[in-house]
């Protein structure tokens, strides 16, 4: 006999504003636990220390996590200049401090240099694994692993203020996948000659979703909550919280087909079309609603990627 999963089956993204002093892990289990979810998972890691845009995919949403790992975010960090870190933000011990003696001049220069292409190799204290094993458990035994360097790219990053009396600099920072904040504020402060590490780090955006669309774990329990007073179901309040799955898609080519072509498609068969299908992934409407991602097979028609299961009668699907 088969075993039941715990839990409803509730699809759909949660823009999380994840809070500090927890992990991202945490966070998701605790989302997970107030929609009673069978399913749940997070698209990126933030440290602890970390707060804002944790995006949570819950049932089928969990299917397409890569495209939001894999796109770029936006981030407002706070770094002390004159002490470094074993960690490279607050949560780690001093290793030195220094005099600040930089200008305002001398931090745009600084800034700027950073914009672009470049190799980046990640923190010890990332979640990144070695041998299975994540790199943060070997560096608090005070065990260095090797890592491999990664490409980055920084879009973007901004001066927006110095705090000249406690020597705090504030910038927002736009990157690419897999970019590590405190890895540019460490060695931004290794290049002003006075050591940084990271105070806040707050990310604002992940891909196309916008900061106001963020929702905090005590809104969730609030709705919740109202939804018990008034002796209703919780899915009335919570579940319009829920993005629909494709908005994790934005940027990929839309291919549409009608509601029959839908069906043959959702049953794992390829669909001849009169067009000529772009290279890569694409998303896929049947008759307007999102059914999964396909790509082009050798004779040129589209078969399936991802595909979606069907959708449960309870689920209520934003606005």
């Amino acid at each position: 006999m088969a075993k039941r999963s715990k839990g409803r089956a509730v699809d759909g993204i949660l823009l999380l504003n994840k809070p500090q002093g927890i992990s991202s892990n945490k966070a998701l289990q605790q989302a997970k636990g107030a929609y009673f979810a069978q399913k749940a998972g997070h698209t990126g890691a933030l440290d602890p220390l970390a707060t804002g845009m944790l995006p949570i995919c819950f049932g089928e949403a969990t299917k397409f996590t890569q495209f939001l790992l894999d796109t770029d975010k936006t981030y407002v960090v706070r770094a002390k200049l004159g002490e470094r870190t074993t960690t490279s933000d607050s949560d780690g011990e001093i290793v030195s401090t220094k005099d600040v003696n930089v200008t305002r001049e001398q931090l745009t220069k600084e800034i700027a240099a950073f914009v672009g292409e470049s190799d980046q190799y990640p923190s010890m204290y990332s979640a990144l694994k070695y041998q299975g094993r994540p790199l943060y458990k070997y560096a608090r035994e005070g065990i260095e692993v090797p890592r491999k360097c990664r490409k980055i790219n920084v879009f973007s990053l901004s001066f927006d203020e110095f705090d000249e009396e406690n020597n705090v600099l504030q910038m927002t920072a736009h990157v690419s996948k897999g970019t590590y904040i405190r890895t540019i504020v460490d060695d931004l402060g290794e290049n002003l000659g006075c050591g940084a590490h990271v105070i806040m780090l707050h990310r604002t955006a992940v891909g196309q979703y916008p900061a106001d669309k963020m929702v905090s774990l005590d809104d969730v329990e609030a709705l919740l909550a109202k939804a018990k007073s008034e002796e209703i179901a919780p899915s009335t309040y919570i579940d319009p919280l829920l993005l629909p799955i494709d908005t994790a898609l934005v940027d990929l080519p839309v291919v549409e087909i009608t509601k029959e072509q839908g069906s043959v498609f959702s049953h794992g068969q390829a669909v001849e079309l009169p067009i000529a299908l772009p290279d890569g992934s694409i998303k896929v409407l049947a008759d307007g609603v999102f059914i999964g991602t396909g790509e082009a097979n050798v004779n040129g028609h589209l078969k399936v990627k991802r595909g979606l299961a069907s959708q449960q009668d309870d689920y209520v699907k934003p606005e």
